[in-house]
């Protein structure tokens, strides 16, 4: 959990900055261009070729699709019934339905569940929610953000998104035993620049001072991604046999605050980021309380 404390501090220091200077937007657009395509890559080269693939693991990946579809579905909703924009629309969606499974839900997960949880959280967050984000995530932000008429043009994006490619590119190499030796060192420091700079970013573009609406529609999406999506997980899990620690880490990922790189993802094509940036932020913040509480649930 003292993980977390530097990553808190990056997020504070980009708040900081947001209030006493005039951020150049150009900054946060070279930040987020560095965290997509450059440190998630990273990231998943390094960590997806580890993975050891069984059989009770498919519920942990079903689980992320779940969130992420269920997600959607909510965003779609309500955005209908309360008039949303379609950047509003796709931006909840966007955050509602990917869960911050990396750097608040590995040490959360080992610190209630020890060391023995952490394979299976991994699986989560790199089989289920990175390669949920880089398809199922890129068409969702295209879609709401221009590229509805243009379904060729929203392959293309998910074909040329860097994170989908590496997740191709980890899954061979795991397939084949790994990488030389050597790689993995040298992906490591790029893929760590992930999460302190990504809450750098967002804390450069936090707006807290928003109007009710606003706020309504935060309040849906946090709904889901923090309580109604582990509700559903844990009992999808129970009709279809998931036991142990497998169901136990899908639910507890299901439950993790919205994703750093989701709300990145929203600013880049153009959705509603001040609305994605202000649930980000308060979504891990209460995840923090949320999730202890539904593992003592379960």
């Amino acid at each position: 959990m003292t993980a977390l404390l530097p990553l808190a501090g990056c997020f504070l220091l980009g708040v900081l900055v947001n209030q006493l200077w005039t951020v150049p937007p150009r900054l946060v657009h070279w930040l987020n261009a560095w965290v997509l395509r450059i440190a998630l890559p990273a990231l998943i080269l390094e960590l997806l070729p580890r993975l050891a693939f069984g059989r009770e693991l498919w519920f942990l990946v079903a689980a992320m699709w779940i969130v992420f579809a269920g997600g959607w579905f909510v965003a779609a909703i309500a955005g209908a019934r309360l008039g949303w924009s379609r950047q509003r629309t796709g931006a909840i969606a966007l955050v509602a339905g990917f869960g911050n499974t990396a750097f608040t839900g590995y040490p959360l997960i080992e610190a209630l569940r020890g060391a023995d949880a952490l394979p299976f959280a991994i699986v989560a967050d790199q089989l289920g929610c990175f390669i949920a984000l880089a398809t199922g995530g890129v068409i969702l932000a295209s879609w709401y953000g221009g590229d509805r008429a243009r379904p060729a043009r929203i392959v293309a994006r998910i074909l040329c998104f860097p994170p989908f490619l590496a997740c191709i590119a980890g899954l061979a190499a795991g397939h084949f035993g790994g990488w030389p030796a050597g790689v993995g060192g040298a992906l490591h420091p790029i893929a760590a620049t992930l999460s302190p700079l990504a809450l750098l970013s967002i804390g450069l573009q936090l707006r807290l001072r928003i109007g009710a609406a606003e706020w309504h529609a935060i309040g849906i999406g946090l709904g889901w991604k923090l309580a109604a999506a582990p509700a559903l997980v844990y009992a999808i899990g129970l009709a279809a046999g998931a036991q142990g620690l497998a169901l136990v880490v899908g639910v507890l990922q299901a439950a993790m605050g919205p994703m750093v790189s989701a709300a990145i993802l929203a600013d880049e094509h153009r959705l509603d980021a001040t609305v994605a940036n202000a649930m980000l932020a308060v979504g891990v913040v209460l995840s923090l309380a949320t999730v202890p509480a539904i593992d003592a649930l379960l």
